[in-house]
Parts: structure tokens; sequence; C-alpha cells
């Protein structure tokens, strides 16, 4: 049996931001967040039938999202739905491990994974395939030229999430 599916909308400054969840008896809340998908984004999350609208599933996902965008949190303290392949885990974990304000390239993630450079293509496939923009920070990472690179929810939105964090200056 599939855990149920519960979804909500909240207003930010990249625009409206769906959270989608799991109903589960472990996560603090009862939800365990599956989501963050942000307007046109590459690959984002659509709402399926049977999925509940429920607005109370998500507060503190909420409240911690608000605090983030306000420049008052840091770092996110939320209960995840497990997904993705052992390897996507893997980078994602590297991903969680980059600190606010700072930035990593692409081939750095690779290395702290112990895989080799020619990996490097698939951990930027795994990061364009994280579930959590924003709170799993793939927007730290860029390209070895120090350019900003592929965010699945376009370059405008990355950029704005770095100048939020300091790691961007004008």
């Amino acid at each position: 049996m599939t855990a149920a599916r519960v979804y909500t909308t909240m207003e930010s400054p990249l625009g409206d931001v769906l959270l989608t969840g799991e109903v589960s008896a472990s996560a603090p809340g009862g939800t365990a967040l599956a989501s963050v998908s942000l307007p046109g984004q590459k690959g984002g999350v659509l709402v399926a039938d049977g999925w509940l609208r429920s607005p109370t599933a998500f507060g503190e996902i909420e409240r911690q999202l608000e605090r983030y965008f306000a420049g008052e949190l840091t770092d996110f303290a939320l209960h995840y739905a497990r997904g993705g392949t052992e390897f996507q885990q893997r980078v994602w974990q590297e991903l969680d491990r980059i600190p606010y304000g700072t930035t990593v390239t692409y081939g750095e993630i690779a290395r702290r994974m112990g895989a080799s450079r020619i990996a490097v293509r698939a951990v930027g496939s795994a990061i364009g395939r994280n579930p959590l923009l924003v709170v799993r920070p793939c927007h730290r990472v860029i390209g070895s030229d120090g350019a900003l690179h592929g965010y699945a929810a376009g370059l405008g939105r990355k950029e704005h999430l770095l100048r939020l964090e300091g790691a961007l200056v004008a």
C-alpha cells in the first residue's frame, strides 16, 4: 500500500512553490516532504489525481521556507520522503553538506563522493533530478569556470538564491 500524497502551495520570492509530501506517522507534523517545485521548472512535479490538498500538512516546512527567504534561516530541519536511486541519494547527501552562503563545483561534488572525473556528468544529472529545490541546495553548485549552470527552475532563480545567501555579490 502506498502512502497518501498531499500537497499545497505557498507564495515565495521565486513564485508559487508547490510542496508535495507523503503522510507519514514517523514525520514531525505527519508529512514527509517529497518535493519542492517552482513554476516552469524543468521536470517539476505536477499534482496527480487522487492527491489531497492539505494546507495544514506543511506548516513547519512553510515556516522554515519563509524564514529562509527572509534571510533568517540558514539550515533546514525537515523530514524528507526517501526517493531516487542509490547514486542520486549519495549526490543529494553531498548537496546537503554544502554550507549556506558557499558554492562548490560539480567536479568537487564528484571528488567528495570518490567518483572519477568522468562521473561529473552523472553527478550533474543527479543534481538536476533533485526533487527538493531550495531546501536541498543544488543552487549552490556552479561550473568549474565559476559560472552559473543548470538550475531546473532557471538561472535567474539560482542567482536570486545565491544572492540571498551572500554567495554572489554585485
